[in-house]
């Protein structure tokens, strides 16, 4: 895997990232270390590739399991060191997963897997923040059957 990162100039804190397949992604700073707050920080991007890594597995996980999940949402929340570096010291995974008739047991059991196994990118944070998740399940036909009768 290869990637380059370019900055932008005197003018501030933006950086052009080109990964190996091709892709582009922007990166600046905030306003207070030079940035102009243009584009996510390093750090979040961090944080957003977790996020993708996760999502990522849990999809496939339940697909390959012949699950009829349509959606999957994960919102990470996260703190960091004081002092540099400043290293995510907490994450929560806060997973919402949308399908039909999906059991709690088999999406946490899902998000088990790539937490435990297969993300690479949770395996690395892992080594100096403590994280947790949580499941929510959505299955449109129960919401779509528990209408209000009158």
């Amino acid at each position: 895997m290869q990637c380059t990162v370019q900055w932008g100039g005197p003018d501030g804190m933006l950086f052009i990232g080109k990964t190996g397949t091709g892709h582009i992604a922007a990166m600046d700073g905030a306003p207070d270390g030079g940035g102009h707050n243009l584009a996510p920080r390093p750090m979040e991007m961090v944080l957003l590739g977790t996020g993708g890594c996760t999502a990522y597995d849990v999809v496939l996980i339940l697909k390959r399991g012949r699950h009829a999940v349509t959606g999957c949402e994960v919102a990470l929340t996260a703190e960091r060191a004081d002092s540099d570096p400043k290293v995510f010291t907490k994450i929560h995974f806060a997973f919402t997963v949308t399908g039909k008739n999906l059991s709690q047991q088999v999406v946490e059991r899902a998000v088990k897997l790539s937490h435990d196994k297969y993300c690479s990118a949770s395996a690395m944070l892992a080594n100096s923040a403590e994280m947790t998740w949580s499941v929510q399940i959505i299955d449109p036909d129960a919401a779509n059957t528990s209408g209000n009768e009158a």
